[in-house]
């Protein structure tokens, strides 16, 4: 069990170990599981890392993220400059089918649509739009549709769930309708709902993917 102050400490501690973050001036609170982050970073690749070193934190059940960018010096958005930097990022990027995704670019917001045929196509997207200077931020509406119609194996995603070390121990119900599936249970983290979801999109023929995992995690009622 972990009081918040344990927790808050923890989180602090993982956000300093990131080499991106050394620098960074990040405010962390914690309560019964819920943690919130707050401060300023120079770009939206470092408000990403914050998030995810907090998400990672043994205890943390929720992330509330309050993080600004502020760009350095005289750096300022451009639109159509991220437009092609964005463009030319995901044709360079061997995972991502450039042809099928299109950019939007509203003050230095970078929304990407179209389909692909898995969803590692879609975050490697997403992670090579990220890191370019003037993006504040991505929202990621790409779709998930094969050419192909196949059926998914529920039993195949069941076993791929039991196999993997870091969330064997983990209460999880898997349910298929369709190109859709439905995960639900309990797990102890943030990381093993995440790592759950991941792999259930690995198997063939999904499409959609709602992920209801529950993240429970003993607090203690001190700090």
């Amino acid at each position: 069990m972990k009081s918040n102050e344990e927790l808050q400490k923890d989180v602090q501690e993982a956000i300093k170990w990131e080499p991106l973050l050394h620098a960074a001036e990040i405010g962390v609170t914690a309560k019964d599981g819920i943690v919130t982050l707050t401060g300023t970073v120079d770009n939206y690749i470092k408000k990403n890392e914050a998030e995810t070193a907090a998400k990672n934190v043994v205890g943390v059940s929720a992330v509330i993220e309050k993080i600004q960018i502020k760009f350095k010096g005289s750096l300022q958005i451009n639109d159509e400059e991220t437009a092609k930097d964005a463009l030319n990022a995901l044709k360079w990027d061997w995972q991502v089918p450039h042809d099928t995704i299109k950019v939007k670019i509203e003050d230095g917001w970078v929304t990407l649509t179209g389909n692909v045929r898995w969803n590692y196509q879609k975050e490697a997207a997403k992670k090579a739009v990220s890191s370019l200077q003037h993006v504040k931020g991505v929202t990621n509406d790409i779709a998930i549709k094969e050419e192909t119609a196949d059926e998914i194996e529920q039993k195949d995603i069941e076993q791929a769930l039991g196999r993997t070390w870091s969330i064997v121990n983990a209460d999880i119900k898997v349910k298929v309708n369709g190109h859709k599936v439905t995960l639900s249970g309990t797990v102890e983290s943030i990381f093993q709902k995440d790592e759950a979801e991941r792999i259930a999109w690995n198997a063939p023929g999904v499409w959609h993917l709602e992920n209801n995992l529950v993240v429970e995690y003993r607090y203690s009622l001190v700090g």
